[in-house]
């Protein structure tokens, strides 16, 4: 197979833009719609998300029906009409609320769940395609490129829905999502055309195709790929927990407007595209010097990963001391150096999932890739809710608001500075050929992405 150039990379980047603009039209817009024009109580759509995310256990299931199908193209298409199809339905279940709360809750409940389904089924299959075809050096980058092409089409969605949606009826809302879905389809089917080659295949050694509990007990018992799926679930965990309790605190401690907290939340999520880059640049720099003593080192992933986790911890540790000083704190450099750490980790947590895809037995990496996505999905749905879930608790049994939202900071440093344990205990097998020559014991680093050229086949 030929690996994938950046143009390639680049087009599947837009198809991971296309499946961002449905979501974030699903998951935000009609979540505004419920709450806000419907005056539906908010706990009504955070269910609906959270089921998008619970559905997303079929992951694993997605990968190995690709895996045994032995393309990836025709899964990410599939998974595309659904998920237009998905945010349609939901779109249409939303209207109905109006007029049949109950009718138009059970259909919004077919189209989240329609959703997910979307999702697990072109996600899992698109980061597979990325896996297989990217080459060690440019995993980094090229993470960071799908990941910022896909929040750009949050951004694009967002700001051209909110403009075609005004004045706001059910009718445009309905005419929006449904061009969005379309045009999104679109999207993926002309960014795919062509690019997986009419003969690739991932062959299957000696033909077998097992069923799918028994590949999936297969990569569950691979400790690699175990200990990592560990890894994704607590960190995201840990990640997602902060989301949705920052713009709360910096209200309620630092008496932030909700203009202002926004414009936190802006400098959040700057950092953390500066975070992406800087792994991105580090990892070009690694492939262009790769005999350099320093800059052939400084691509690794497994570092940035780990690295990244201490690094969260630390920012996180800072806004325990804002909360238990208020204001006078540096709160915006501490949000930044957060959003910097988070974007540093994702993406290295992101290349090396792509690396240990392959990590193992042979044609798996569908089913590798969607036991890890499940893993993700469902501690979203988690963090969520044990993030404000804990806030609330901590508020009721502390009197002082930013004791209480310290008390919760701290709680997911430490999470964080546990994912960093347990992703310095994943390490691969090591090849016979290096035991004997390597005098280190594992020299055959699963999260490295260094200049070694036996690490990065």
């Amino acid at each position: 197979m030929t690996p994938f150039g950046w143009g390639s990379i680049a087009r599947l980047g837009l198809v991971q833009m296309a499946l961002g603009a449905i979501v974030v039209l699903t998951t935000s817009t009609l979540n505004r719609v419920m709450v806000v024009e419907l005056a539906l109580p908010a706990l009504l759509p955070g269910m609906l998300v959270a089921l998008h995310y619970l559905v997303q256990i079929a992951r694993p299931r997605m990968g190995h029906g690709s895996d045994v199908g032995g393309r990836r193209t025709p899964w990410i298409v599939g998974g595309m009409a659904v998920l237009g199809i998905g945010g349609v339905v939901a779109a249409l279940g939303t209207v109905w609320m109006a007029t049949d709360r109950s009718a138009g809750i059970a259909l919004a409940v077919l189209g989240f769940a329609l959703v997910g389904l979307g999702v697990s089924a072109s996600g899992t299959s698109l980061l597979v395609m990325l896996a297989k075809r990217v080459p060690a050096g440019r995993r980094a980058g090229a993470a960071t490129l799908v990941w910022m092409m896909m929040i750009a089409g949050f951004a694009l969605t967002a700001g051209l829905a909110g403009h075609f949606l005004e004045p706001y009826s059910p009718e445009r809302l309905l005419a929006v999502t449904a061009g969005v879905s379309l045009i999104a389809f679109v999207l993926a089917l002309v960014a795919l055309r062509g690019l997986e080659g009419e003969q690739a295949h991932y062959e299957r050694p000696n033909g077998d195709a097992p069923r799918f509990k028994e590949a999936l007990k297969q990569v569950w018992s691979e400790p690699v790929a175990r200990r990592f799926t560990i890894f994704v679930f607590v960190s995201m965990l840990a990640y997602s927990a902060q989301d949705l309790i920052l713009e709360p605190f910096a209200g309620t401690v630092f008496g932030y407007t909700p203009g202002a907290s926004t414009q936190l939340s802006g400098v959040q999520h700057g950092g953390v595209l500066v975070g992406m880059l800087l792994v991105a640049f580090s990892g070009a720099l690694a492939a262009r010097f790769p005999a350099h003593p320093v800059l052939g080192r400084i691509g690794s992933l497994r570092a940035w990963t780990i690295g990244g986790c201490i690094a969260s911890a630390l920012a996180l540790f800072g806004l325990t001391l804002a909360g238990l000083n208020g204001e006078g704190s540096p709160l915006k450099a501490t949000v930044f150096a957060l959003g910097l750490a988070n974007g540093a980790f994702s993406i290295g947590a992101i290349g090396s999932m792509m690396r240990l895809a392959s990590e193992g037995r042979q044609a798996r990496e569908g089913v590798r890739m969607g036991l890890w996505g499940a893993a993700q999905a469902v501690a979203f749905g988690l963090g969520g809710l044990v993030g404000t879930g804990a806030s609330d608790l901590a508020r009721w049994l502390i009197a002082t608001p930013g004791s209480a939202y310290a008390v919760v900071f701290a709680l997911e440093g430490l999470l964080f500075l546990l994912s960093a344990m347990l992703a310095w205990r994943i390490s691969a097998p090591v090849p016979r050929t290096q035991v004997r020559t390597s005098p280190f014991p594992n020299a055959g680093d699963a999260f490295a992405a260094g200049p070694n050229p036996r690490q990065l086949s």
